[in-house]
């Protein structure tokens, strides 16, 4: 009886353990894909009436999407250029500043500044050679500041913010398992 019961319980820890490997808490599923790339994404969000251009915007989102998906999943990234079971590639189409409210004086008092990325994602695992992974699509998010603040001074936390949301969103889109 006592082996049994020890026969058991060793089957059902082994059981567990096995069963827990295969989960993530990120929700990711990143399949049989073991890289990825991360393509520069050029601004151009000067082509849109209204936008800006920050200048190293576009190193600084592309760097900050490809140290999103290396934290978040199992995945190595490989250079520009590399085959990569997964592909990254956009552009920035949109970055302005635009005033959100206003005072009884028709002043703006709050400033929101709007970041939008096209992203075009590739799954060239054998798994998603049907092409039903892939997808196209405008990621956008905002931060919203006093409008007697000058963007300079909430830079690095907009950029920080916007930059959280919008790569969130990309590796739910590419890679979640919900």
């Amino acid at each position: 009886m006592r082996r049994l019961i020890l026969t058991s319980g060793a089957m059902s820890l082994l059981f567990l353990l096995v069963s827990c490997g295969v989960y993530n808490f990120t929700g990711g599923d990143v399949g049989s894909a073991k890289t990825y790339r991360v393509d520069f994404f050029q601004n151009y969000a000067a082509q849109s009436p209204g936008s800006t251009v920050d200048p190293g915007l576009d190193r600084d989102f592309t760097l900050s999407l490809q140290d999103q998906i290396l934290n978040q999943s199992t995945l190595s990234l490989v250079p520009p250029g590399s085959p990569a079971d997964l592909i990254y590639q956009g552009e920035i189409t949109e970055y302005r500043v635009s005033p959100m409210t206003a005072t009884a004086e028709q002043q703006a008092a709050q400033n929101r500044l709007k970041m939008s990325v096209k992203v075009r994602f590739f799954n060239n695992t054998p798994e998603a050679k049907d092409g039903k992974k892939d997808f196209e699509r405008t990621f956008s998010f905002f931060y919203d500041f006093p409008a007697g603040t000058q963007l300079a001074t909430v830079r690095d936390e907009a950029h920080q913010a916007i930059f959280e949301r919008i790569n969130q969103d990309i590796f739910n889109a590419s890679l979640a398992d919900w």
